[in-house]
């Protein structure tokens, strides 16, 4: 199986062909190609090529799917015997990416 493991927002992802991921949100509109290149790990059964921290002429082709968002997370501070309440919410805004391919060149070695 042949995957790959990628950075994004400083959250790492594992990218397999033909999946979707949910990343922080991004800029760019349903249906709009995009490529990830920040890739620190590529694997395809016996053979893994690791980055210093990434891979030169490794990328991961993708496709956006949607923009959403996450359940609500209540944030509520409270401090005993001084009236003191505050009740806030929070929903984090997502997009969910289909991995079309990996792409990496001839002589992808570790780079950067």
């Amino acid at each position: 199986m042949k995957y790959a493991i990628i950075e994004d927002g400083g959250k790492q992802y594992k990218a397999v062909e033909g999946d979707t991921i949910e990343i922080d949100r991004y800029q760019a509109d349903i249906g709009e190609k995009i490529d990830l290149d920040r890739v620190l790990l590529i694997t395809d059964g016996e053979k893994t090529a690791v980055g210093t921290p990434y891979l030169k002429g490794v990328k991961v082709e993708a496709t956006v799917e949607a923009q959403f968002k996450g359940p609500k997370i209540v944030v509520f501070k409270y401090k005993p015997r001084e009236r003191y309440r505050v009740k806030t919410g929070h929903r984090q805004r997502y997009t969910r990416l289909r991995i079309a391919s990996i792409v990496e060149k001839s002589g992808g070695k570790n780079g950067s």
